[in-house]
């Protein structure tokens, strides 16, 4: 059990990662709970870009202190009807992101930074593996980082204390139910 003192523990490496619907909202869960107890946070989004998602009203509301950035330009669409010019401007925006985070890691204004779908852009090469490791690495020691998306880097759950998978039983969108308001965005 920890106790109270004027050592600051530690931060914390956390990773949600697996196939299954969840990552994000426990993320934002545990984002939440910090805000809660009196701590700073920061949300970037590497890969959501315009839509409105529910979480961004909802932490808008809840005024100074957590914050979120919508960084990316929408979902990476790997297959055939992707284009050499298409990759390139989501690692544009990846770049433009990493530089920001970066700054604002290194800022020590934070107690919680989620990197939301980060995983995603490593997976996609639109950032290197190694730059996330360094980051996690050379943060500030108090600051707790959480990364989520599918397809975790071995290397990056290797440097995480926490890893959850979330695994998929089953999915509306398998019978055909579109996203919905409030439960997906």
């Amino acid at each position: 059990m920890e106790t109270r003192s004027s050592h600051v523990p530690d931060g914390l490496v956390l990773v949600n990662t697996g196939e299954g619907k969840g990552k994000t909202t426990a993320a934002l869960g545990t984002a939440l709970r910090a805000f809660g107890n009196g701590q700073k946070v920061l949300i970037f989004q590497f890969i959501k870009g315009s839509w409105k998602y529910g979480e961004l009203e909802a932490i808008r509301r809840l005024g100074e202190g957590i914050e979120i950035r919508q960084m990316g330009d929408g979902f990476v669409k790997h297959n055939q009807d992707a284009t050499e010019e298409t990759i390139a401007a989501h690692r544009q925006k990846a770049e433009e992101a990493w530089q920001k985070l970066c700054e604002e890691v290194q800022s020590d204004r934070w107690d919680l930074i989620v990197l939301d779908e980060i995983n995603y852009a490593v997976h996609f090469g639109l950032l290197s593996v190694g730059a996330v490791v360094d980051l996690i690495v050379h943060r500030p020691k108090r600051l707790n980082l959480i990364l989520t998306g599918r397809y975790a880097a071995q290397e990056v759950i290797d440097q995480a204390d926490t890893v959850t998978e979330m695994t998929l039983v089953k999915h509306a969108f398998q019978k055909g139910i579109r996203a919905r308001r409030g439960i997906e965005y």
